[in-house]
């Protein structure tokens, strides 16, 4: 593959990881909420998640959930309906001190599957790749589908990079905001109306 090429994607991968969306804003309520290692957890379930989304991209299967709306419908209103759990969650999670000390004690393999969960439930992903992967493919070098996967490989890497660099510099931030039951709780709320935000923007956005 063209070097190019390559530094072309890498270019719009950063810019478009950067560009504020469910993912890094789930990672930043995540590490703000509790501390750097659970935004990075969360960061390695979504960027897991995105495997899913790439393989299914390389293969075709995007195209097929893009053409069937009754799927397309059915995986964007389970994930929203998901966010909007968590939402509930975490507005719970503020009501006691001890929800909250409970939350920043709860397990990284915990937040690692609500990220995988999340992101595979999000069916714009998809159709993200489906529609940015093909832009980046030269067919005279190679199988455009093993072209795809390097891509979606190379995407991964960076916003892993991108979301740790997030989650720790939001940990700073917990480190703060968790001295004070107050502000904890403020956060909890805040976290639980962007999940909540999130969830609704997926139910009601098109295709």
């Amino acid at each position: 593959m063209d070097f190019s090429l390559l530094l072309s994607f890498l270019g719009a991968a950063v810019v478009l990881t950067l560009m504020p969306g469910p993912d890094n804003l789930f990672v930043l309520a995540q590490s703000i909420s509790q501390n750097r290692q659970a935004g990075i957890a969360t960061s390695l379930g979504l960027c897991s998640g995105l495997l899913v989304h790439i393989t299914a991209t390389a293969a075709g299967i995007s195209a097929i959930l893009y053409q069937s709306s009754i799927a397309f419908a059915v995986v964007k209103y389970l994930g929203a309906a998901y966010l909007l759990y968590l939402a509930y969650q975490a507005i719970k999670d503020r009501e006691t001190t001890a929800a909250i000390h409970k939350q920043r004690s709860r397990p990284y393999a915990s937040l690692y599957r609500k990220g995988i969960i999340m992101n595979i439930l999000n069916p714009k992903v998809s159709l993200f790749f489906l529609a940015l992967l093909p832009q980046f493919v030269n067919q005279e070098v190679g199988s455009p589908a093993l072209q795809m996967v390097l891509l979606g490989l190379i995407f991964i890497i960076q916003a892993l990079v991108i979301f740790s660099i997030i989650s720790i510099f939001a940990g700073k931030i917990s480190k703060v905001v968790n001295k004070s039951t107050t502000i904890s709780r403020k956060i909890n709320l805040v976290k639980g109306a962007l999940l909540a935000l999130i969830g609704v923007q997926i139910a009601f956005s098109g295709k």
